[in-house]
């Protein structure tokens, strides 16, 4: 059987008396969207940022490429492969498209942050920089500062600083956000062709998006896995049903 890119094994954390994540296992395949459901407050950002190891958990284990990752920073599991998207753009609004690509690639290559204005000179960073850009559609934009850009073109941008670093495994949290139906169908585009380079976990509320792009959704409530499958068998669940989709959801 094919070994998972990325793995989680029975991770929990807690806050006081309040359970986040409960004994939660959760598998990443080559080639696949992984998609993670669930509603406000089952506990989705709570273990994404276990995953990009922005906060430690309290039990369970965590695995990228078959290597024990838990105790790794958020660097060294960029470094390894780990390209990450946020809910909230992370991008600097006063760089253009290029520069904050490069930045990318130059807090994951570990240069001082002092040689920003070097780094910018270097052939080498500046071509990958141009062709990650390239690849989600910016190739036309990279001398605009990012607070020029439209919403969508942000949440581009964010994708190109993580193609940027040739990840192993892509982890996205709501692309999708605030964005109308053209720009979510550009998205969705998007991340379908992105799944052959690399596998993805994807957080997402825009369940059109999430049936149309998911080879397996996992949802999530409460901080525990109550469902995993197909988006058939999401779909026809009555746990899920009654914890998430509702009754309309075989309209979706």
């Amino acid at each position: 059987m094919t070994e998972p890119v990325l793995e989680i094994r029975k991770l929990s954390k807690s806050f006081g008396a309040l359970r986040a994540s409960r004994d939660i296992d959760l598998a990443l395949y080559p080639g696949e969207i992984h998609a993670l459901i669930g509603p406000n407050g089952a506990g989705k950002s709570t273990l994404i940022k276990q995953i990009a190891g922005n906060m430690a958990p309290d039990a369970g284990e965590i695995r990228f490429l078959g290597r024990d990752v838990t105790a790794l920073d958020t660097v060294g599991r960029a470094r390894m492969g780990l390209g990450r998207s946020f809910q909230i753009s992370s991008v600097i609004a006063e760089f253009t498209v290029l520069q904050n690509v490069v930045l990318a690639l130059q807090g994951a290559r570990g240069t001082s942050y002092h040689l920003f204005r070097a780094v910018l000179k270097d052939r080498e960073m500046t071509a990958t920089a141009r062709a990650a850009a390239g690849r989600v559609g910016l190739d036309d934009r990279l001398a605009v500062r990012a607070q020029d850009l439209s919403h969508g073109e942000r949440r581009k941008l964010e994708i190109a600083m993580a193609l940027a670093l040739a990840p192993r495994a892509f982890l996205l949290d709501e692309p999708m956000a605030g964005m109308g139906a053209e720009g979510a169908a550009e998205m969705t585009r998007l991340l379908d062709r992105l799944r052959h380079e690399a596998p993805i976990l994807l957080v997402e509320h825009d369940m059109d998006a999430v049936f149309s792009l998911a080879d397996r959704i996992s949802v999530l409530d409460y901080g525990e896995i109550i469902a995993s499958g197909t988006v058939d068998e999401i779909r026809a669940d009555p746990v899920v049903r009654r914890a998430y989709l509702g009754d309309d959801a075989e309209a979706i």
